[in-house]
Parts: C-alpha cells; structure tokens; sequence
C-alpha cells in the first residue's frame, strides 16, 4: 500500500484529470484494501463489517447529493456536496485502522486524506465537500466496526463539561 502511496501522486502533477484518476485509484484501492484484508484472513465479520460502512458512508453520500444540489467547481453538476470518493475512502480507511489497529490505519487514513485533496485539485470538489465526505465516512467506519481482537476495548465519550476513555477488558 505504501509503494501506491508514493506512486499514486506521480500523474496527479500533469493535469486536474490527473488529480481525478488518481482519486479514484486511491478509492478502489482502499476499498479492495478494506474488503480484501479480512477476507485473506478469513475473517467474515471483518468482510461484513466492511462493506457495511462504506454501502452506509455511499449511502448518505447518495441521499445528500440529492438533498443539497450544490453546484461542483468545474460546474460539471450539481453534485458537489459531500464528497463521495473521499466518504467511501474514509469508510474504508477507518474500518481497516479500527479493526486491525493504527499500523494497517494509519497507512490507509493517508490514501484516504491523497483522495480528499486530489478531489479539490481536480476541481470536482470544495474544502468544505471533502471535510463532510471524510465525517460521514470516518463515521460510519467507527460505528459499524468493532476490533478484530475485541477482548480490549477503548471507548472514547464526551458530555458537556467532560468526558473520558472507558475500558473493558474481557478475560
């Protein structure tokens, strides 16, 4: 994964096409990624959890798409807002960190934070598009996937006025 990393910006230089070839090959590979690690571990769940988010991340991509109507900067549509490439992206990336931990995630919230911004070098997206598409993705990876070794558990919660880190431990 690393190798495409270093790799994918290389045509991304030449031209905003460029920028959005790139973007999506840096998808498709997250979504392999996200799709394809568990299921050589023949970890099913992992595979299930995984294609749950990011069908809900493109889901309510989908529904705001239809909802917003904002116009892209190329003026090609009225698509804009949010930023699918970057939602599934991040669906991906976060499923993979919050299954398999921070060393598959962290190499994978990379590619997904290449995708978000090659979407505004490629003009098809706005800042603010690309900051709701990784919400809406980061989103649904938390909270449709649980640890791969789930006898340690780290819950972050927050209330007004404080918050913490919850920790149950299964023996």
């Amino acid at each position: 994964m690393l190798m495409v990393l270093l790799t994918a910006p290389a045509p991304a230089f030449a031209s905003k096409h460029g920028w959005g070839r790139a973007s999506s090959a840096g998808r498709d590979l997250l979504v392999v990624a996200a799709l394809g690690v568990p299921a050589v571990q023949g970890d099913w769940r992992g595979d299930l959890q995984a294609a749950g988010s990011i069908v809900a991340a493109g889901g309510a991509t989908f529904v705001l798409k239809e909802l917003v109507h904002e116009r892209r900067p190329d003026r090609s549509d009225d698509r804009s807002f949010p930023s699918g490439h970057t939602s599934v992206s991040f669906a991906a990336a976060t499923t993979l960190e919050k299954r398999y931990g921070w060393q598959v995630g962290l190499p994978a919230l990379a590619v997904a934070s290449f995708v978000g911004l090659a979407r505004v070098r490629a003009d098809k997206h706005y800042v603010h598009d690309v900051v709701a598409g990784a919400v809406i993705g980061s989103a649904s990876g938390l909270l449709l996937t649980s640890r791969h070794d789930d006898r340690v558990r780290l819950t972050p919660w927050s209330m007004p006025g404080g918050g913490g880190v919850d920790v149950a431990v299964r023996f």
